[in-house]
């Protein structure tokens, strides 16, 4: 049924910018015989699914490990759910170049043959495209991933953010920020060009407006450099010149640069003071060695050397910011000195998109559920290097 993500995607370019849900809805009625369809979408945590339509409706779709839309959510396939009279509800993934948005449901009067399942895949991926596009032009999309008011720090944060995961070739990467709703200063960032993939993870200083006002410098400094050509060292040295002069010294960032070379599985990287680099290989969590240098913006004309290490087929690396490796709560040992590693660990089955969640989770179960005392960054990047001969890889 090729008409029908084609008649989605026609619908939705004419549709107004807050009314996809309803336009999709039409055609799918139309063209699948859908007796209707939901747009659910991915909260700030990612702890629960939300209804477009009626974003405050009290019972949501909670993201339960059993849940039918947890499993489609989490394996980004097509999920079958067989309900009373026959009747079939197809679970859809939301997804756009690696970042999970949400399920699109449809109801359909039957199971429907594999035909009209790729039919509906398609229409959901339409769907997440014309979501993405119409995120600057539209609030609703928005409002329903927020369980919570955001600070105004958090919500210039997390408008600074490229997305929450993409896949880039070989590359998966994620990220998640906490506290979700009020996070002031860390942050991450990264890029895409080519067999090139550059990845930036600030632990930001102070709180509140104005760490995310620091931080917001920062990133910027740093996308300039990087959009004019720049390499890793001419944005580093761009940021700390751009903060020093605005501070003189007064505030700084401590910021690990990345740049994955994908076809060689090569990294280059500058380490201005943190945040920390761990390497997951084989069931062991070890830790990247760096050259730390000083952070952004503590002295005029702070100049950087970059460093490189290979990866291997099937790495994962995690980056993570001091409100993650140092937290010390309840007179505990730091979460860094041995629970993270245990959680990082655990997560050697999950894709990228589902690990952050994980160390996340733990860490705040390490809280014991009490509030982070700091703001918390987790950064994970999978290297598959499907097809790639050992000599490639620069080892």
């Amino acid at each position: 049924m090729p008409e029908a993500s084609g008649s989605v995607s026609r619908a939705l370019r004419a549709a107004p910018p807050d009314q996809l849900a309803e336009t999709a809805d039409a055609v799918l009625r139309q063209t699948l015989g859908a007796a209707r369809t939901e747009v659910f979408v991915a909260d700030y945590r990612s702890s629960g699914l939300w209804p477009v339509r009626e974003p405050d409706r009290p019972d949501g779709v909670r993201l339960r490990s059993d849940g039918v839309a947890q499993r489609c959510f989490s394996s980004q396939q097509p999920v079958l759910d067989v309900v009373d009279e026959g009747r079939c509800r197809a679970y859809l993934p939301l997804s756009v170049w690696g970042e999970r948005l949400g399920v699109l449901m449809v109801e359909l009067p039957a199971a429907p043959d594999a035909p009209t399942v790729e039919a509906a895949r398609d229409a959901a991926g339409e769907m997440a495209m014309a979501m993405r596009a119409a995120d600057r032009e539209t609030d609703r999309y928005r409002r329903a991933r927020r369980r919570e008011r955001l600070s105004m720090a958090a919500e210039m944060q997390w408008d600074l953010l490229p997305g929450r995961s993409v896949r880039h070739g070989d590359v998966l990467l994620a990220g998640q920020l906490e506290p979700a709703y009020t996070v002031g200063g860390d942050h991450f960032d990264w890029s895409v060009d080519g067999d090139r993939l550059t990845v930036t993870v600030l632990n930001g200083t102070g709180s509140g407006l104005a760490a995310s006002l620091l931080t917001a410098m920062t990133v910027n400094a740093m996308r300039n450099a990087r959009r004019s050509g720049g390499s890793l060292v001419e944005q580093a040295e761009l940021a700390s010149d751009t903060i020093f002069y605005q501070h003189r010294g007064g505030r700084h960032v401590a910021t690990l640069l990345l740049e994955l070379d994908d076809r060689r599985g090569v990294v280059r990287a500058v380490d201005a003071g943190s945040p920390h680099l761990l390497r997951l290989r084989g069931g062991r969590v070890t830790r990247v060695t760096l050259e730390q240098q000083l952070p952004l913006g503590m002295f005029a004309e702070t100049r950087y050397d970059v460093q490189e290490f290979p990866l291997e087929p099937g790495d994962r690396l995690f980056v993570v910011s001091d409100g993650v490796y140092a937290a010390e709560p309840g007179e505990q040992e730091p979460y860094g000195l041995r629970a993270m590693a245990r959680s990082m660990r655990s997560t050697r089955l999950q894709p990228a998109t589902e690990a952050v969640g994980t160390v996340m989770r733990e860490l705040h179960a390490y809280h014991a559920d009490a509030d982070l005392r700091d703001d918390a960054v987790v950064v994970c990047l999978d290297w598959q290097a499907s097809g790639r001969s050992g000599d490639d890889t620069g080892q």
